[in-house]
Formats: C-alpha cells, structure tokens, sequence
C-alpha cells in the first residue's frame, strides 16, 4: 500500500466516531425500535386486551389513541430537551419512562389505567426516535451515512411492519400482558447503555431559562388535538360529531396562535425556520408522504384479512412479516447504494415501487390471501426503504449540526402525521366506496333475474331443515355475499388509489438539490 493510501485509509478510520459513541448509538436505535414497535404491537392483539380488562369497542381504541397522542407531542419538543439536558440525560429519561410506562402498562388493573400508561408511554418514548436520528447525523462522517441511515430505515420501517406480528405471537403464546413486559429488560439494558455511552454533548440549562411555556401549551394543544380529530373523525362521521366540531375549533385557534407566536420569537419553541431550506422542506413533504404507506399499509392488511378471510392475530403477522423481511435484506444495499448513487434517483425509485407494488393489490378478491400479497408486499417493502434513507439524508443532510436535532423531530412528526391522515383518509373513503359499490350492486338481487333466483333455491335446498325459515335464510346469505363483495371493491379502489399518490408525488423528486455522498 502506498503512503498516500495508507495516510487515507488512517483518515477514514480515524473519523469514525469513538466506539463508546457507537455502542451509545446502538443503544439509540434499540430504544427507537421498541418506541415505533409499540404503535403496532397491540395492533393484533386489542380483542384479548378488550377482554382483559372489560372494556367497551369506543374504550379500546383509545389504547392506540393515546399512545399515537402522545408520541406525537412529544417527537418536535425532543430538540429542545437535547439543548436543555443533553442527549444523553434526554436520551436516558426517555427511555427509563418508557420502561416504566410498559411496566404498568402490563399491571394496569382497568382500561383506564391502561390508557393513562400508554399515554405516558407514548410521551416518554416518543423523544427516543427524533433524538436517535439526531445523534447519527451528529456522530458519523457523511461518508459513512449510507450505511447508518441503512440501519435507521431498517428500523423505522421494519418496526411498524412486524409490530402486529410479534404482537400477534407473544398474545397467542402467553398473554397480552407481555406485549408490555417485554419492554422491560431491554429498556434497563438501553438506559444504561445510553447513559454510559451517549456521552456527545453538554447541557445549555440557559435554554430552559427562556423556555416559552405558552408556546409549548400551544404545540401540545394543536397537536394533540389534530391527531385526536384524526383519530376518531371516521368513527364518528366526522363533523356530524359535536366533539369532532370542537376539538376542531380547538386545534385551528391553536394552530393559528402556535404559528403566529412561534414565527415572532427569537427563542420559539420549535424553530420553523428549518422549512426554509428547501431540502428539508420538500424532504419532509415526502416524509409525509411516505408516512401514508408506511402506517397506512400495516393498518389495511390487518383490516382486509381480518375482515374478508377472517383471519387470526397469528395468521395476519405471518403474512404480514413478507415486507419486514424483504426491508430487512434491502436496507444493507440502499444503504451502500446511497453512498455511491444520486440520493434524488434512489428516492424516485422507491416511490414509484411503492405506487406499483400498492396498484399491484388492486385486483382482489375474496379468496385472496397469502401469495396475492406475497409480490406486491415485496415490490412495497424494496420501495419504502429506498424512500426512507434517502428522504431523512435529502432532508436532514444539508443543515448545520445544531439544527439537526430540532428538524429531526420535525421530520418524525411530519412522517407521523402522514401515517395518521393518511389512517383517517383510508377509513373514511372505505366507508365511502363501501357504500357507492352496495348502491351500484344492490339492485343485482332482483328475485326477477334467474341467476338469483337460481343462488338463492341452491341456498335454500342447503339449508332446508336447518333453520325455520331457509328462504329467508337464504336471501341473507346472498346479501352477505354481496356485502363481502363490496368491501373487497373498496379495497381495491383504495390500493389503486394509494399507488397513485406516489406515482404523482415523483415530480416533487426533481425539486430537490443533489446531496453529494
């Protein structure tokens, strides 16, 4: 080897970051992944819950409510406590309330407990993700950011995706209880792993001195109060509700008073400012817009499996657990790729897969199952990690250090708030489509037409003996028949309508300045 090669080769190595910071920063993506596995992780597992603790339809999906609230607060504010605290001490607390949250999560001895706790959880854990994303950008040379936004994106995508899987196990194999419990040991092992290791920075206490206490009511207020009108709007006919009227009231003053007093102060308590550099602008735009798939595409599985084939928590993980793998294997190579290719091209291709592997969907029927999945899961999982790495290094890799960690959280809010508008989007035009194909098939059960006539003597011949009345008997299951059909053309139209946001989100591609690697 040449001295020339050997001086750089000593160069790489030696602006690697120490391996106590490494080891820290391994503790970092731990804790994330259990922070955004706990989004889903109940997902498959809330009839158990619901019988658990005896609770009522509207009280179970607060467990999720609560917890997605809460995260959601908490994610912009993890910039401020890094500056306040350090990001070891902020790291720390996040991850020890975490723990202690899943702790009484798994002894919560009534649903309200429970929401409460998870709504702690949530808090708690929410700081873990932005504050991880910071630390990388912080700690590593760009030469090597392929690789660990690699891991990064591994985690962010893969989490939510198995989430209902391992949910669907640990219920199936012990109890719900540990779909909390499980959080224990591990979160221990992380809090001292990141207190001994994360050592990066000094707290600034002068921060928490000219903390604007009305503008972090105000953020909370605004937030908490969009994903609770984004959270229950569907379930609630939206405006027909008068909650759904105020809280949306509520989070427009809030919103508008949030905006006004953030963009006026010399200390705000987030700094907007970072939209104005329009690769962090545009790369959290897509944020967003990957956020639609990322937790739209785990909650309309769930829901056509559950739904149309009736399948267990156990059977949806396992076909579910299709796109966590393929992300698995592909995030190593989009990683190596985006340190040797255009950032702007990876990303163009990942959302066109996304857009074809969702349209790929949009054929089904009511007998589909595992392997019409199986390619489209595959084709969405190599698109959503080639839109994950290269949209937070696009988005986070043109702002100085001391910026990073305030837009890491607003980049996680803006891919969190993409996966819940993009929830209240798909449930609403469900319901929507649902009802326009039964107004269109209704009219097919004419007793004049013999094809129906024919369907309902075969049901009625099967069910001659059975029940006191088979014609009429038989002229439900020809309208449940029906039923089921209209649900699965709802699916479809929404899996075609999916692909189609990101197929005409591509120009947004060609927006944005090239990053070099």
């Amino acid at each position: 080897m040449s001295d020339a090669a050997a001086d750089g080769a000593r160069q790489g190595v030696s602006d690697l970051p120490p391996w106590p910071q490494r080891f820290g920063f391994i503790a970092a993506v731990f804790g994330m992944f259990m922070a955004i596995l706990d989004i889903q992780i109940v997902a498959s597992s809330l009839n158990e819950i619901q019988a658990g603790l005896s609770a009522s339809q509207d009280e179970i999906s607060w467990v999720q409510t609560a917890y997605l609230i809460a995260e959601i607060v908490m994610i912009p504010l993890s910039g401020m406590l890094m500056r306040i605290l350090s990001t070891r001490v902020a790291f720390t607390l996040s991850c020890a309330g975490f723990t202690l949250a899943s702790l009484g999560c798994a002894l919560a001895g009534s649903i309200e407990q429970l929401i409460v706790l998870r709504a702690i959880q949530g808090f708690a854990g929410g700081a873990m993700i932005p504050i991880t994303q910071a630390v990388s950008f912080s700690i590593f040379p760009r030469r090597v950011m392929g690789s660990v936004q690699a891991v990064i994106g591994m985690v962010v995508t893969m989490a939510p995706s198995v989430g209902p899987t391992v949910g669907g196990y640990l219920t199936d194999i012990a109890s719900w209880h540990w779909l909390f419990l499980a959080n224990v040991i591990p979160g221990v092992l992380v809090c001292w792993a990141a207190w001994t290791f994360l050592d990066i920075d000094k707290a600034d206490h002068a921060v928490a001195r000219r903390l604007d206490w009305l503008g972090l009511a105000l953020i909370a207020v605004f937030l908490g109060s969009l994903e609770f009108v984004l959270e229950e709007g569907p379930g609630d006919d939206w405006f027909a509700s008068d909650r759904i009227v105020v809280m949306t009231l509520l989070c427009v003053l809030a919103g508008i008073w949030f905006f006004a007093r953030t963009l006026r102060r010399e200390h705000p308590i987030v700094d907007l400012y970072a939209f104005a550099n329009r690769n962090f602008a545009l790369g959290a735009g897509l944020g967003f817009i990957i956020g639609i798939a990322l937790y739209g595409l785990v909650y309309l599985m769930p829901l056509f499996f559950g739904h149309v084939r009736h399948f267990s928590s156990l059977q949806i993980g396992q076909v579910m657990f299709v796109t966590g793998l393929t992300m698995f294997f592909c995030a190593p190579i989009v990683g190596q790729l985006s340190n040797r290719v255009d950032l702007r091209l990876l990303l163009l291709a990942g959302l066109l897969l996304v857009g074809i592997g969702s349209m790929m969907n949009a054929d089904l029927t009511v007998e589909s199952g595992f392997w019409q999945f199986f390619w489209p899961q595959v084709v969405r999982g190599m698109g959503l990690i080639l839109c994950i790495i290269p949209a937070s290094r696009i988005a986070l890799g043109t702002l100085p250090p001391h910026e990073v960690g305030n837009a890491s959280g607003l980049f996680n809010v803006m891919r969190n708030l993409g996966g819940a508008v993009g929830l209240a989007l798909l449930d609403t035009v469900r319901d929507w489509r649902e009802d326009f194909h039964w107004n269109a098939l209704a009219p097919a059960i004419d007793t004049g037409r013999e094809v129906v006539v024919a369907e309902i003597a075969k049901y009625e011949a099967m069910l001659a003996g059975s029940v006191p009345d088979a014609h009429r008997a038989a002229v439900g299951m020809l309208v449940q028949r029906l039923s089921e059909q209209t649900v699965v053309m709802a699916f479809n139209d929404i899996f075609l309508w999916l692909g189609m946001i990101y197929l005409l989100s591509v120009p947004l591609v060609f927006l944005l300045r090239r990053i070099e690697a």
